[in-house]
């Protein structure tokens, strides 16, 4: 029997007193600041989650016995404006091995003033296309053929 999935969209907007630059770097370069400690997959606790920033750049969280757990690839990297990732955890909460099973981030970093530079004020801009039961997404962003999909273990 086959199921057939329905896409399913997940849209978030936050406004941040900050440029457009200093809101995508604080994303990026902070995101283990950002995520919380208590979504983990390691058998220890976590002791940083890593967001390498260039497009192939892996994020993953780091034990305090030095054992890692990649969840997530960079797809796309365009400061200050853009990044996208996937997102490599099943439902149940594991690491997805299959990559067509993947879902995708995308983040948009927009500025509130036509001039990106003299404004205080950026929108962030996060959306998410699934298909339910299969957690695939698909945005509007292309992606180069030959990524690496090599992951850790299911469960980390």
């Amino acid at each position: 029997m086959t199921t057939q999935a329905h896409e399913t969209s997940v849209r978030k907007q936050i406004v941040v007193e900050a440029p457009i630059e200093r809101a995508f770097s604080v994303f990026t370069e902070e995101f283990d600041r950002i995520k919380p400690r208590e979504h983990n997959m390691l058998a220890v606790e976590i002791a940083e989650t890593v967001f390498e920033p260039s497009e192939g750049g892996r994020i993953y969280d780091r034990g305090v016995d030095g054992s890692e757990c990649q969840w997530a690839r960079v797809l796309a990297y365009e400061p200050p404006d853009h990044v996208v990732f996937s997102w490599d955890i099943t439902p149940q909460w594991q690491i997805e091995s299959q990559v067509e099973k993947t879902s995708e981030v995308e983040v948009r970093f927009i500025s509130e003033t036509p001039s990106a530079h003299a404004s205080n004020s950026s929108i962030a801009t996060s959306s998410a296309t699934a298909r339910a039961g299969r957690a695939r997404v698909r945005e509007s962003v292309p992606t180069a053929a030959g990524r690496s999909t090599s992951r850790g273990s299911p469960s980390c």
